[in-house]
């Protein structure tokens, strides 16, 4: 059955979406090392702090089973483990980053005392598996690089004051299964001895939970499939191996079959979570396998169990959906990225666009299910920040970028990052991830994300809770137990609905909101369907559920006006004189159609506010890039929640 988007057709011109890329080598062209600058003392950014903080109080303790809570964390950032950050000059190791996300102040490379506003509930600090440890060795000139002639010219390079020469070098590296240029075997196990070791030294069960992983950075012919890995388990078992590179495989399958082997020699449990597409140039949800071959129901099987889970945002844009996938979608251009892959060696195409957005392959996997009776992309989706700092600062006002080197300091928005990726004005303050667990912990977060569970915010602590089923009473959202009527009757969040109850059911939402108490109010709630008709053709609609204040709805797709603006962009200032502090409502498919798949989920939307780069042009009395609208709004996306007609499928 051919897959087929029925949208229209796209307006050359409209939105962007460059023709023409400037093609670079990965990873080249490092800008210099700037000094932070001592900046404001409220909210989560960098302040000056004297002394430890008080002792961790339990802010997330066990609940009863089923009655979930929800934490918040960031499943993606980087330490001076990593190679990339280290030569960017990171120094902050994997146990700074824990105390920095566990709400304790911590100094940084400039000098600074800093410390969040808020505490995370739980961590994964992710590093590179391709030389994974061996720059702070490098530096050091360890005497167990002397028979390791890549580890002396790394230092030969790194003393001399090569940075470019070296991050070239590692590039070129990373992808390489030369053995002459594998980290020696003892070096990688003492560096992931010590990295696991950290994490669980710093973790407190039902206080602070640290999740244990790695990032594997394949990129085949410059194109971004990095996967984070993660583990269920504690340094017992995660010790048992060593992570699993690129330089053993490019291929997703072999880094399953990795994964295979190491729950069949340990008994654990782990999983793969993709990076946002946008980089992938259509290789991330790509029919095809790495190979070329056609999805077969084995496939399906593996993605599905090994992948549970979808990154759609963090620094290097947002891959919900594209302006010319969605054309009637008002929000959809939303930190759109478009210029090619991750190495900026190939150009950006519109057909590629499909295969890179959680939006369109949602959709793709309703396709796939009805060829294959599974499908493989039935992810739920969470945001991360995949900052190389060592410090998960995701908020507008508190971005200290992705590098060291981008961090808070005059200019920094004409710069462009290592390798000459993006302009700095480019990068993505963003996300978190947002977990309904039964408590805190290693096994019930992780069992959440299996379940998807989750979801995504681009940085505001968005309250979101959305219950699918086909029966819920009128006034259930008006009752104390709402939330386990929700479980009775229907799923949560990442969930199947259960076979109709009736001819004349109709696919019904619960939805729950609250704004994050620290930043901007809201302006609505949106539900997102996508379906598959009997001709192939892939459909999505976008519905208002629930908007602030008394506004009309517009036009023949009823959404409602915009919410008024309040932005200042010569003060970076925004008022919550709008907006609402919790919305909620009862949604009911209004074009149901039984015999036909289709997916659910709900997006929340902030009233706008100024970006991270009108934060830094008042503060340093600056001009923002000329692409720069200065503002955005800011929001949450759910995993979402699936029908399938009875008679399709597993």
């Amino acid at each position: 059955m051919p897959l087929k988007f029925n949208h229209p057709a796209p307006v050359h011109g409209a939105n962007h979406l460059p023709g023409v890329v400037t093609k670079f080598p990965a990873l080249v062209g490092l800008a210099v090392l700037l000094c932070f600058c001592l900046w404001g003392a409220a909210g989560t950014r960098a302040s000056e702090q004297t002394g430890e903080a008080a002792a961790a109080t339990e802010y997330s303790p066990v609940v009863a089973q089923g009655q979930r809570q929800l934490l918040w964390g960031d499943t993606h950032l980087h330490s001076n483990v990593s190679a990339d950050a280290f030569t960017l000059g990171s120094r902050m190791d994997p146990a700074t980053a824990y105390r920095f996300a566990m709400g304790l102040p911590v100094t940084n490379e400039a000098g600074q005392t800093v410390r969040l506003r808020a505490p995370l509930d739980f961590l994964a600090v992710t590093d590179h598996a391709e030389y994974h440890g061996v720059f702070p060795l490098v530096e050091q000139r360890d005497p167990r690089l002397a028979d390791w002639p890549l580890g002396q010219q790394m230092g030969d390079l790194m003393h001399s004051d090569q940075p470019v020469e070296l991050a070239m070098l590692f590039a070129d590296a990373i992808q390489s299964s030369d053995p002459a240029l594998r980290t020696p075997g003892p070096l990688v196990e003492s560096a992931w001895r010590a990295s696991i070791e950290a994490a669980d030294a710093a973790y407190t069960p039902g206080v602070f939970t640290t999740l244990i992983g790695y990032e594997w950075t394949s990129m085949v012919t410059g194109d971004n499939l990095h996967r984070v890995v993660l583990f269920r388990d504690g340094a017992q078992r995660a010790g048992q191996i060593v992570p699993f590179s690129a330089q053993d495989s490019t291929d997703p399958e072999a880094l399953w079959s990795a994964l295979a082997d190491y729950e069949s020699l340990t008994g654990g449990r782990a999983m793969a979570i993709p990076h946002n597409g946008n980089l992938s140039n259509g290789r991330m949800f790509s029919p095809t396998r790495n190979g070329g071959q056609a999805f077969d129901l084995r496939y399906a099987q593996q993605r599905r169990y090994w992948e549970p889970l979808y990154e759609m945002t963090q620094v290097k844009g947002d891959a919900e959906t594209h302006p010319l996938l969605s054309p009637e979608d008002p929000f959809a251009d939303f930190e759109t990225w478009d210029d090619g892959n991750i190495t900026l060696t190939a150009e950006k195409a519109p057909e590629m666009l499909p295969f890179e957005y959680a939006r369109s392959a949602l959709a793709l996997g309703l396709a796939h299910r009805q060829q294959l009776g599974v499908n493989p992309f039935d992810f739920g989706v969470i945001g991360s920040s995949d900052i190389h700092t060592a410090m998960s600062t995701v908020e507008e006002d508190n971005y200290f970028g992705k590098f060291l080197h981008d961090g808070p300091a005059p200019g920094r928005i004409e710069l462009k990052m290592a390798g000459q990726l993006q302009q700095i004005w480019r990068m993505v303050s963003a996300g978190l991830a947002a977990v309904w667990a039964e408590q805190n912990t290693r096994e019930a977060i992780f069992d959440a994300m299996a379940r998807r569970e989750v979801y995504a915010t681009t940085g505001s602590r968005i309250r979101v809770r959305v219950f699918g089923g086909w029966d819920f009473n009128e006034n259930a959202l008006q009752q104390s137990d709402w939330a386990e009527q929700g479980y009775q009757q229907g799923v949560p969040m990442g969930g199947v609905l259960p076979p109709t109850s009736g001819p004349n059911a109709t696919p019904t939402l619960m939805v729950k909101t609250q704004k994050d108490p620290n930043a901007a109010h809201l302006d609505r709630v949106q539900v997102i369907k996508g379906w598959l008709d009997s001709d192939g053709n892939l459909h999505e609609k976008i519905y208002d559920l629930a908007a602030s204040g008394k506004r009309s709805r517009q036009g023949q797709a009823g959404l409602f006006e915009p919410v008024p603006d309040t932005t200042d962009l010569t003060r970076g200032t925004y008022s919550n004189a709008f907006g609402a502090a919790q919305l909620e409502g009862l949604w009911r498919d209004p074009d149901f159609d039984a015999s036909q798949p289709a997916f659910y989920y709900v997006r929340v939307l902030e009233i706008p506010t100024p970006r991270w780069t009108t934060y830094d042009a008042v503060r340093f009395g600056e001009h923002r890039a000329a692409e720069d609208e200065g503002k955005l709004q800011e929001r949450a996306y759910t995993s979402a929640i699936w029908y399938y007609p009875p008679d399709a499928g597993e």
